[in-house]
């Protein structure tokens, strides 16, 4: 979906003026209230955008892979409205914002180029706005899934908790309780299974008695 959405956007971008910028896993890029200098292109890694709330949780608001351009609305923002930390190593190419605004400006190819890119981010901001509206955990899930095709490798699973707005322990139970509903299925499709066979070879043994028999009275 990425490489769709900004194939024609990142060579747009990279010929701006910029600098190439290294971030540490764990490392904070820019946080709530910060000024907006610079918009970041991933060219490597993965860098979250994060909304934390009062209780403690945290909504990730984006995952930024290469080929994306993290918080593409502050281009229109004076401040950040999250925090941004990068999961992984991370490596972005940053452009000076009123760069950004006057290529925009005075490019029509690169005006229509970010102006695709945002259509598919609201896209799937309002995905993920849906999901946040339903109610249970399960329902939850079901439409990410549906979205994303599968689960990630279980080290993902509190990111995902996080994307959904569940607290991980609920959606390990969920999954978990989808894989004891998966193993009572394909229990009672093999014991079909088994008893369809058992009835099939009673009835050959029916049949083969039968021709015992009558090959006897001849």
């Amino acid at each position: 979906m990425i490489a769709i959405m900004s194939g024609a956007l990142v060579p747009l971008l990279g010929d701006l003026p910029g600098r190439e910028c290294r971030f540490v896993a764990g490392s904070t890029l820019f946080r709530l209230g910060d000024a907006v200098r610079r918009i970041h292109l991933i060219r490597s890694g993965t860098v979250h955008l994060v909304r934390h709330h009062e209780d403690g949780s945290a909504l990730i608001l984006q995952r930024a892979r290469p080929g994306s351009i993290l918080a593409e609305a502050s281009v229109y923002s004076a401040r950040y409205h999250c925090d941004a930390r990068a999961e992984t190593s991370a490596v972005t190419w940053a452009i000076a914002r009123h760069d950004v605004r006057k290529a925009l400006a005075e490019r029509p190819a690169l005006a229509e180029a970010w102006a695709t890119y945002l259509a598919r981010e609201v896209q799937r901001a309002r995905l993920q706005a849906e999901i946040l509206s339903l109610r249970t955990v399960a329902v939850r899930l079901s439409a990410w899934i549906a979205w994303h095709g599968s689960l990630p490798a279980k080290g993902q699973w509190s990111l995902v908790a996080q994307e959904i707005g569940v607290s991980p322990e609920a959606l390990y139970r969920e999954i978990a309780r989808r894989k004891v509903v998966r193993t009572k299925a394909a229990v009672e499709s093999l014991a079909a299974a088994d008893g369809r066979a058992t009835r099939a070879q009673a009835a050959v043994e029916s049949v083969s008695a039968a021709s015992r028999e009558d090959r006897e009275r001849h």
